[in-house]
């Protein structure tokens, strides 16, 4: 049975959080605010989950392109190669904040990303999804939640979320109105890096 889970950006109880993350360690899907879009997320680590967005995405897992969502920077040596200090200070001046970051993976990425060149690193400006990772000890894969509507290209109310979601995923967290715009997305593998989705970041951190 699906949770519908109040939990508030300024102040996360504790307890809800616990609940969450027992969800995402037992293998289940959550959908999560961030500080753009809501998001649609697992463990990295649970390969069953992570097959069960793809199907829910209709695309195989091996070919898609999701963000880690990092609780901070420190998380970063664990999934990416060694980056200059160019880079770093882009990503200082940054984050915590509305940004995708593509990077160059290292050898330790999990087992099911590791064909990968590339990784796309995500540090929300949110309480919520910060405690969430923090919590959890790894980053949650995540994919936006799209909306079929023509005008709204993505859900922000998480009562509709919940309607929407509900037969699909484990809990849906309401933390409030969600953003309708997208993570700027900015490929920092190459050089000079390129802007691949302008959205809510702006792009005087270049």
């Amino acid at each position: 049975m699906v949770e519908f889970i109040k939990i508030y950006d300024e102040n996360p109880n504790p307890k809800e959080i616990a609940k969450v993350v027992k969800v995402l360690r037992d293998g289940g899907l959550v959908i999560y605010p961030t500080d753009t879009v809501y998001g649609l997320g697992c463990d990295i680590t649970k390969t069953r989950a992570l097959e069960k967005i793809a199907r829910i995405k209709g695309i195989k897992l091996s070919k898609a392109n999701w963000s880690f969502i990092c609780a901070d920077l420190s998380n970063l040596s664990d999934y990416v190669k060694q980056i200059d200090t160019a880079t770093f200070k882009i990503l200082k001046r940054a984050l915590p904040g509305p940004y995708t970051f593509i990077l160059p993976g290292n050898n330790n990425l999990p087992k099911d990303f590791k064909k990968r060149n590339t990784v796309g690193i995500r540090v929300p400006d949110n309480t919520i999804a910060h405690t969430l990772v923090s919590e959890l000890g790894n980053p949650i894969v995540s994919t936006s939640i799209r909306d079929d509507d023509d005008v709204l290209e993505y859900t922000t109310d998480p009562e509709l979320i919940f309607e929407k979601w509900q037969n699909l995923v484990d809990v849906v967290i309401d933390g409030g109105y969600g953003d309708n715009v997208a993570s700027t997305v900015i490929d920092l593998s190459l050089s000079p890096p390129e802007v691949i989705r302008e959205g809510k970041g702006n792009l005087d951190i270049l």
